[in-house]
């Protein structure tokens, strides 16, 4: 008699039973691991922000934030791909180059500091939002990156430069020709984080840059300024809890998805 198809039912149905039996173990189904985050930094080294007193802290606190990332301290998650470009450039909509994560990889926070301090001079005469968020899209679609959530931060004062004679920068009419459309439908979630912005630009983009599905976080330059006194001397970072917890809380904070 032939007992292979009998056996091979016979298996298939053991193993249903032993699943069945770890989901009534925990009360909940199993679940599949949720993807990982794309992550995509932009850098403000515009004069606007190099005078504003922020930039030099922020390439550090860009250092240990990445480096965070990339190997998973203090509960951080790791990317599943990672991109770090300029946000302006010396004419409006001027395209930039993206870093990927390999760049990064296997170096410590001070040779990451080098490399964004080399790639990144203050020098940029405009911020301009706008391509750089295009370019976050059109590298999301062409990698098929879509299915995982998308985050996006960026060190800037916030502030849009103008192309129209007339008008300021930082007017209010410029926070609404910021274009967050690429980034609306990409992923089913999608974070803006904005950091070392003053609360009142801060304001001006929850209230005046057009958005839908894109979850809006900002934090104030104020804040932002306690970050390295959350580190402890002669601690590794490894070890450097208290650090981890703030970066947590204030710049990585789960927000609900916008409803507007």
């Amino acid at each position: 008699m032939n007992r292979g198809p009998a056996l091979t039912i016979t298996g298939a149905l053991t193993g249903a039973i032993l699943l069945g039996a770890l989901a009534s173990c925990t009360g909940e189904p199993a679940e599949a691991p949720k993807p990982k985050v794309t992550l995509f930094i932009g850098v403000d080294a515009s004069g606007s922000f190099r005078n504003s007193g922020y930039y030099e802290p922020a390439l550090s606190f860009l250092a240990h934030y990445i480096y965070g990332h990339l190997n998973e301290l203090g509960g951080l998650e790791r990317p599943q791909a990672m991109f770090v470009a300029g946000v302006g450039g010396q004419n409006l909509r001027e395209p930039k180059s993206f870093h990927p994560i390999h760049e990064f990889e296997g170096k410590t926070v001070a040779q990451i500091e080098m490399e964004l301090r080399k790639w990144f001079p203050p020098t940029d005469l405009v911020t301009d939002f706008n391509p750089f968020f295009h370019e976050v899209s059109r590298i999301t679609k062409e990698r098929n990156l879509v299915l995982a959530p998308v985050t996006v931060v960026i060190v800037t004062d916030g502030v849009p430069d103008s192309s129209v004679t007339g008008v300021t920068a930082g007017a209010q009419e410029l926070y609404q020709k910021i274009d967050l459309t690429p980034l609306e439908y990409l992923s089913r979630n999608v974070t803006l984080r904005l950091a070392y912005v003053s609360p009142k630009v801060g304001e001006l983009w929850r209230a005046h840059v057009p958005r839908h599905r894109v979850r809006l976080w900002t934090v104030d330059a104020e804040v932002m300024k306690g970050w390295k006194a959350q580190l402890q001397p002669g601690i590794g970072l490894e070890d450097q809890s208290k650090f981890w917890r703030w970066l947590r809380d204030n710049v990585d904070f789960r927000i609900r998805a916008n409803k507007g």
